[in-house]
């Protein structure tokens, strides 16, 4: 019997360490963005059907949706990562549809990946 540790043992956790990292750095950064432009699709949909402006920009919505459907992905990809209930997956894949939502959800989650894992 050798007394010598396995490396593979401690490799392994390394890297999946380093894979979560990765993950929640891109999911904070698109947490932020979504959460940026639902505040300007909402301050599109108040001046357009409260102050009644015409003329307002109709790429915004889109913007926010491809900004939302890659924030979709890259919080799916953290979730599996770190093995989130699907409770807390969908609770944090339907932050990005409230506004100022993301900014909490985002620091919350964020605190319990670092706890969690230590990154």
């Amino acid at each position: 019997m050798s007394t010598a540790p396995d490396e593979t043992v401690t490799a392994t956790p390394v890297r999946d360490t380093k894979k979560i990292a990765s993950a929640l750095l891109r999911y904070r950064v698109l947490a932020y963005a979504t959460g940026i432009w639902l505040l300007v699709l909402t301050a599109e949909m108040v001046a357009k059907y409260v102050f009644k402006v015409d003329n307002l920009p109709s790429w915004i919505a889109i913007v926010h949706g491809w900004v939302y459907f890659v924030y979709l992905i890259l919080t799916m990809d953290l979730a599996v990562k770190v093995r989130w209930p699907v409770g807390r997956t969908i609770g944090t894949l339907l932050a990005g549809t409230v506004p100022f939502l993301s900014f909490f959800v985002e620091h919350w989650r964020t605190q319990q990946v670092k706890r969690d894992f230590g990154v």
